[in-house]
């Protein structure tokens, strides 16, 4: 007798968003002998069909599971987004010990084409310009020999040094301040126009070993020797946060994920320090979570001038209602929640999936796992 054939892997993809026939046809050719299954369903329902979660071997999706009865064939469940806060309390999370992984390392190319972007449109005065444009107004050019300049010498701090942070620049990861986050893209392109990097994590990386990144990184981007920053720094606390901010810093990213430790880490004394620190005034970029910036102070602080501007992809709360204060504070910059997105997204991040097969065949360490009891 001839030895029986592997099973099959019973890939099931839920979400909300809508995956067109093309983009299921590339699926496919990612996971050539797999039988795949696609579910559209709003955000957070249950997976509805006991029979499609019962025959899966692996889950794609992020938030549509389904009851803890229903996946004992269930291998591993890999979700789009890059955290698993948003499903923490699901019985899935709390009951079982399947494996879970998330599209962490994807996002770095997307936000900090966002970030620079935004970054440029503020330090380069595009407003003014477009504003120009619209009304044919040619402007004159002594406008604007003050106010603008390059990037070339200036300090931009990356707080959360992963892999977000370091194609923009890295993101870290702690049991007590940090999760595991994307590798950094941002810290990439802001050395590219001239930045000084300045880097930020949860506990100390003084060697070259200890600043490689060794999570996902799309090909070709980010940081992953640990190389671009002029210097790292860290700590936990409230005041080795706040010795970050008085590097005189021109541009400050916040790249954490949101912890109760996190949770409004940055208010009006954090403002206030990072500006009296700062050459001219600071620029606050938030590609985190709003409740991370206490953001009644981020407000105030840009009403008062304390900052030169915000580039905010999130706030506090999602979506922000109209008659929120921040849609008119001056010279900020918002965005519903969209700097990672794009077409590149979902192939990515089954690529992480990809490779995650092929790791369990072999019996080998995962690619970003949440690891139980530790919060990331």
């Amino acid at each position: 007798m001839g030895d029986a054939p592997p099973a099959q892997d019973r890939i099931l993809i839920a979400n909300a968003g809508g995956i067109s026939p093309a983009l299921l046809e590339e699926i496919q050719a990612k996971f050539p002998s797999a039988d795949i299954t696609y579910l559209k369903l709003e955000n957070f329902t249950p997976i509805p069909i006991a029979e499609y979660a019962r025959r899966a071997t692996h889950i794609v999706t992020f938030s549509n599971l389904p009851s803890v009865e229903d996946v004992s064939e269930v291998k591993l469940i890999h979700l789009f987004s890059a955290g698993v806060d948003h499903i923490m309390t699901h019985p899935i999370v709390q009951e079982t010990n399947i494996p879970l992984t998330s599209s962490s390392g994807i996002h770095g190319p997307p936000i900090a084409e966002w970030v620079i972007m935004n970054w440029l449109v503020a330090s380069r005065r595009f407003v003014s310009i477009y504003k120009s444009q619209e009304q044919h107004v040619w402007g004159k050019y002594g406008d604007w020999m003050t106010g603008v300049r390059d990037q070339v010498g200036r300090k931009v701090g990356i707080l959360g040094y992963g892999s977000i942070g370091r194609q923009s620049i890295i993101l870290s990861h702690n049991p007590h301040l940090l999760t595991k986050q994307q590798n950094g893209t941002v810290g990439r392109v802001a050395s590219a126009l001239g930045m000084k990097v300045y880097a930020h994590t949860a506990s100390p990386r003084p060697t070259p070993a200890s600043r490689i990144d060794r999570g996902y990184i799309v090909p070709g981007t980010g940081d992953r020797e640990g190389t671009i920053p002029v210097s790292w720094h860290h700590g936990t606390d409230r005041a080795s946060i706040r010795e970050f901010l008085a590097l005189g810093l021109d541009h400050l990213v916040i790249a954490l994920p949101l912890t109760p430790q996190t949770t409004h880490l940055l208010g009006a004394a954090e403002f206030q320090l990072l500006a009296e620190h700062a050459p001219s005034k600071p620029y606050v970029t938030n590609i985190a979570r709003g409740k991370i910036v206490d953001q009644k102070a981020l407000v105030a602080a840009l009403q008062d001038g304390v900052l030169g501007g915000a580039a905010l992809d999130v706030t506090d709360p999602e979506p922000l209602p109209a008659e929120d204060p921040l849609w008119d504070a001056p010279n900020v910059q918002i965005s519903p929640h969209i700097s990672g997105a794009g077409m590149e997204y979902i192939p990515r991040s089954l690529d992480i999936l990809k490779e995650n097969l092929g790791r369990l065949a072999r019996g080998e360490e995962i690619l970003n796992e949440y690891k139980r009891g530790k919060g990331y």
